[in-house]
């Protein structure tokens, strides 16, 4: 499995200094550049600059500090969700398997999701092929059995059930292994299903958002199975799947909302004449949750809610879809269905802020959401497109000022009369 394990002293439980880390790489703090990102790559650093400070966190993914390790994790997750590095992280893509490999293995919850994050945005740079492939036959089995263990902790099953979803979304080459992920996403999230002898509500527990991440990571799945394996799919979950939108948690409403409408799509994608039998009751629930007015639910909450359900609503009944425009660099893509739309959000919680820079650059992701090959651009424009970090936070400052001043205004209309004197 991947590459020659070098030797190293086995982790400890007990987190060493960090002074640790200047011994391994001359970088002494990995949790700093993890919190700095792209700025750091394109502003106070050259590519060599950048590939040496990214071997130093490798070679601190073997420290004996948990701390250390998961810092050199996210070190390493946000450089490649802010920069491609394609050539660099191919030659040492054994190295960071089995660095990923230990740390799922051997570490506790936030080392095992920075663990399987890395992992995941290692097969977004890689790309489909046979070096994603290898990643997710030696990490898949270690992802799935945290997922499927009880005893591991709630966040990093959690984390482990989005990744794991990307990595075989990217990687998976055998159609039996897809089917069988599939079938671990449904054990889980039918968990949260309402019982016959359940009443209509269905109660949240510690959980939930393990089910709700399992059921986006199912759905996104389900967009690249065969028509027949989607058709059995549909057969098996239409008529359970409304059950999750009694939840009295928030987020499992509107996963189940937004996977409803996908499945709908996917349907009337293979047969236009798609006919549901429960439409009617189906349709009141979506209706009442569009226009929800419950006393005990948060005002975030129900405006959420009710946006979210007037576009299942208008998806349900009539076949519609908002267009959403997303701009990145030059260029802009429409987000024009659920698929498109789904697939967008799962990258976007994945790479974060990075998600445009790879929309721009990374050509797996430009197949995905055909927008053709990358757009070169010359130096002079990227640099009219760039903002530094000091003209940002004085945009920033006077942006703040400037709220901060309406706030006063309209809180007391004094300040008005006061500026003419």
């Amino acid at each position: 499995m991947g590459g020659q394990h070098r030797n190293v002293q086995p982790f400890s439980d007990e987190d060493a200094s960090i002074e640790t880390m200047s011994h391994c790489s001359g970088y002494s703090d990995p949790s700093s550049f993890a919190e700095d990102g792209p700025e750091v790559l394109d502003e106070e650093g050259t590519q060599e600059d950048l590939e040496y400070k990214l071997k130093g966190l490798i070679d601190l993914t073997l420290d004996k500090s948990a701390k250390t390790r998961q810092a050199a994790l996210e070190g390493i997750k946000n450089a490649l969700a802010s920069k491609m590095l394609y050539e660099f992280i191919l030659e040492r893509r054994m190295t960071l398997t089995d660095s990923i490999e230990r740390c799922l293995k051997k570490g506790k919850s936030d080392e095992q999701r920075a663990a399987a994050a890395l992992a995941s945005v290692l097969c977004i740079q890689l790309g489909p092929g046979i070096e994603s492939e290898e990643i997710l036959k030696t990490l898949g089995p270690i992802l799935k059995k945290i997922i499927c263990d009880g005893s591991a902790s709630i966040q990093a099953r959690q984390t482990c059930a989005t990744c794991f979803g990307v990595c075989c979304f990217i990687a998976t080459d055998d159609i039996t292994e897809l089917y069988s992920t599939l079938e671990c996403f449904e054990n889980i999230f039918t968990k949260s299903y309402l019982k016959e002898k359940d009443t209509t509500v269905i109660c949240s527990t510690p959980n939930t958002m393990l089910h709700i991440s399992s059921l986006l990571a199912w759905t996104l799945l389900l967009t690249i199975c065969p028509i027949n394996e989607v058709k059995k799919k549909l057969e098996m979950h239409f008529h359970k799947l409304p059950s999750l939108l009694s939840c009295d948690d928030v987020n499992m409403r509107i996963a189940a909302g937004e996977s409803l409408a996908l499945l709908f799509e996917l349907a009337r994608g293979i047969e236009s004449d798609f006919f549901y039998e429960d439409m009617e009751s189906l349709t009141q629930v979506l209706r009442a949750l569009a226009t929800d007015g419950n006393k005990h639910r948060a005002k975030v909450d129900k405006r959420k809610q009710r946006s979210v359900f007037r576009d299942v609503l208008r998806a349900v009944e009539e076949r519609d879809f908002p267009t959403e425009t997303i701009k990145f660099g030059p260029e802009r893509m429409y987000i024009d269905c659920w698929v498109k739309k789904h697939t967008y959000d799962t990258f976007k919680e994945v790479l974060g802020s990075g998600m445009q820079y790879h929309l721009q650059s990374n050509e797996f992701l430009r197949n995905v959401f055909e927008l053709g090959p990358p757009v070169m651009l010359d130096a002079a424009t990227l640099k009219t497109m760039k903002i530094s970090r000091f003209e940002r936070h004085l945009y920033n400052s006077a942006a703040f000022k400037a709220r901060t001043k309406a706030r006063s205004k309209c809180r007391d209309k004094r300040a008005d009369v006061g500026e003419f004197f």
